[in-house]
């Protein structure tokens, strides 16, 4: 992979392994590593093949297995040292990780040193190009849970859409994905399911967001929507390494180019929409996608 994604990688394990009791909060890591929020997690998975969380507790346990092998601290200053300031928390998760309690594991002397393992290429690759997208206004439905249920709202917007007659000024059906499965918990993730927009006000009941457009890269999936996640691996593990862009810190999109009710699942066409950041000149945080509506409630 080329080095500045792979030093960034590094960068954010050494801020780990230096750091086992400070603020590794996603957001923390994500500035480590000086990118998008919201990309991040994606990005560090792909290519890690974990999540910031997994690291984070795998290094953490690490270095306790090493003090308890190599020094003579207590277990309450070894679980403090490293970021489990409650001693029965840190016991039941290092049983879990080491099979073994942290007192038997001292008393056996055992040592199982851990590195990380890069995933890039282990995807399966899909065609992805290089586009310059328009801006959009999307007016759709909130959904949050789990993205493999977003077709329920999807459902419930299309039936709006036909019983106000909006159909004519209804362009492609999209979805907006806020959050990263891989560092949100499925009930708290944010989506909206909708439709780029021409009308002039919002329908009642519905929100709007808006799409900057600019510089985007698109994966194009063909195959059922529950392949979407591997494609997304692909994405950030195999392509954007190799490409030399950067993500702009704006949500990812899908445009779903025919619709699942007439079209086989092996033939639905999905288009993943990453923005880019234009090189040349940084994103400022005020161009991030932002609801033209007040936000999601939680």
């Amino acid at each position: 992979m080329p080095t500045s994604y792979e030093n960034r990688i590094l960068r954010v394990l050494d801020y780990i392994h230096d750091h086992p009791a400070g603020d590794l909060s996603l957001d923390a890591l994500a500035d480590v590593a000086a990118m998008s929020r919201f990309h991040w997690h994606r990005v560090f998975r792909a290519l890690t093949g974990e999540t910031c969380a997994q690291a984070v507790r795998r290094i953490r346990l690490h270095r306790a297995a090493v003090a308890l092998v190599q020094s003579d601290k207590t277990l309450a200053r070894i679980a403090s040292d490293v970021g489990y300031p409650n001693l029965n928390s840190f016991a039941r998760a290092f049983s879990e990780a080491y099979g073994s309690s942290p007192a038997a594991f001292r008393k056996a002397g055992q040592f199982l040193p851990a590195h990380p393992r890069f995933r890039t290429g282990e995807y399966p690759m899909y065609p992805v190009t290089t586009r310059t997208e328009p801006a959009r206004r999307v007016i759709g439905l909130p959904h949050k849970g789990a993205y493999a249920e977003i077709g329920k709202s999807f459902e419930a917007f299309g039936a709006l859409c036909e019983s106000r007659q909006l159909w004519p000024q209804v362009g492609p059906v999209i979805g907006i994905y806020l959050d990263s499965p891989d560092a949100v918990p499925v009930e708290e993730l944010r989506s909206y399911a909708g439709a780029e927009f021409c009308g002039d006000e919002t329908p009642e009941g519905m929100e709007a967001v808006q799409i900057p457009g600019g510089k985007t890269a698109v994966l194009t999936f063909k195959g059922p929507y529950s392949g979407l996640g591997a494609a997304y691996h692909s994405l950030f593990g195999n392509w954007l390494p190799e490409s030399g862009e950067e993500p702009a810190d704006q949500p990812c999109y899908e445009i779903y180019l025919n619709d699942p009710r007439d079209t086989a699942p092996e033939e639905l066409l999905t288009e993943i929409c990453l923005p880019l950041k234009l090189l040349s000149s940084a994103t400022g945080p005020g161009k991030a996608m932002r609801p033209a509506a007040p936000p999601l409630s939680s």
